[in-house]
């Protein structure tokens, strides 16, 4: 339950002293150092290889395995979801983080998610399998991998016309 402060209670606090909720600890690190604090323990090999992977293809997926042999269940279940929204398998890009370790913790720390997969668009970190399995559900990876232009494109503009029939 949150209880809210009268606006007078609040600028003497902020005034004197910044606010501390009880049940946090000052003492830790804000978001932003733990953030940085990560960050630096990224060696520059791994941030550049990182960084090398993500300008091959559009579509990268970090995961544990392959396309063809996932080897856990949210890697396969994003690639089947990759694989429903038609995404261009020539602008696709698998990682297989098992089998680099500096990769596999490294993206962890480059992305600020502490999870495995991770799906990057045009260099953009987009998410985790559960990011993916709402965004699909949603309709909205549609329309975000549509717009971004990684999705197969129609083979021909006159499969859509509807014939006669005889």
């Amino acid at each position: 339950m949150r209880f809210l402060l009268p606006k007078s209670r609040i600028l003497f606090q902020t005034a004197t002293r910044p606010f501390v909720p009880a049940f946090t600890n000052a003492s830790k690190f804000s978001h932003r150092q733990q953030q940085q604090q990560q960050l630096r323990s990224l060696s520059e090999s791994t941030r550049q290889t990182i960084e090398g992977v993500l300008s091959t293809t559009p579509v990268v997926l970090f995961m544990k395995g392959t396309p063809e042999f996932p080897q856990c269940g949210f890697s396969r279940a994003s690639i089947q979801i990759l694989g429903l929204q038609r995404v261009d398998p020539k602008k696709f890009a698998a990682v297989n983080v098992l089998e680099n370790n500096e990769i596999r913790e490294g993206i962890k720390e480059y992305s600020n998610w502490p999870t495995i997969p991770q799906l990057y668009v045009n260099k953009e970190f987009i998410g985790g399998c559960d990011i993916l399995v709402s965004m699909h559900q949603s309709g909205e990876l549609d329309d975000f991998l549509e717009k971004e232009k990684v999705i197969v494109p129609p083979e021909n503009s006159d499969a859509n016309v509807e014939r006669p029939s005889c």
